[in-house]
């Protein structure tokens, strides 16, 4: 049975934009999949019928394997559009709106990409309307990942530099993540 996640709120509108990017956000990137998500991912998979060896990697946390060329594994190069969008990571579908957490502030803080790496980043940089509706989803997909990542795999994550952002705005933190953090470190 297929998994029913509503496409539209997956950005489906977004892939004429993302289309025409030479950048290439599937490329040297490493999304990280929660358990739940992978089983999301294989349950889609199957559903479909699309068979892909061995696609997760990853020590501290799990991510998409990469291709010889770099790319998200489910990424398919001829159509420019994910193949498991509609169970795609949560960090995916916040594209280009990205997070760190303060843990002296208890806060997340949001970023955008800058439109140098990402078009759909200026694109939605100009709209405030299309912003803000983006950013219910992107915050509802990363505090749904923040809260179903272990300690470990989500101070692993916090190390990864995101060049090239800046601040949009922060929220209170769940106090129940900001405890995982302080419990890991």
């Amino acid at each position: 049975m297929r998994p029913e996640i509503g496409v539209q709120s997956r950005q489906a509108d977004f892939f004429q934009v993302c289309a025409t990017c030479k950048k290439g956000c599937c490329n040297g990137v490493r999304p990280p999949i929660t358990a739940k998500r992978r089983a999301l991912i294989e349950n889609y998979l199957d559903a479909e019928g699309e068979r892909i060896e061995a696609p997760f990697t990853g020590k501290v946390y799990t991510f998409p394997r990469e291709t010889e060329n770099g790319y998200c594994i489910f990424f398919n190069r001829g159509t420019k559009r994910c193949k498991i969008h509609p169970v795609k990571p949560e960090t995916c579908v916040a594209g280009p709106i990205t997070f760190d957490i303060n843990p002296q502030t208890g806060k997340i803080e949001w970023f955008l990409k800058m439109e140098t790496i990402c078009q759909l980043a200026g694109k939605l940089f100009r709209n405030e309307e299309a912003l803000q509706r983006h950013m219910e989803s992107a915050k509802r997909e990363i505090l749904n990942l923040v809260h179903d990542l272990k300690a470990v795999e989500l101070q692993e994550i916090l190390k990864i530099e995101e060049p090239e952002t800046f601040k949009i705005g922060e929220d209170n933190l769940n106090p129940e993540v900001t405890a995982k953090l302080k419990s890991s470190v």
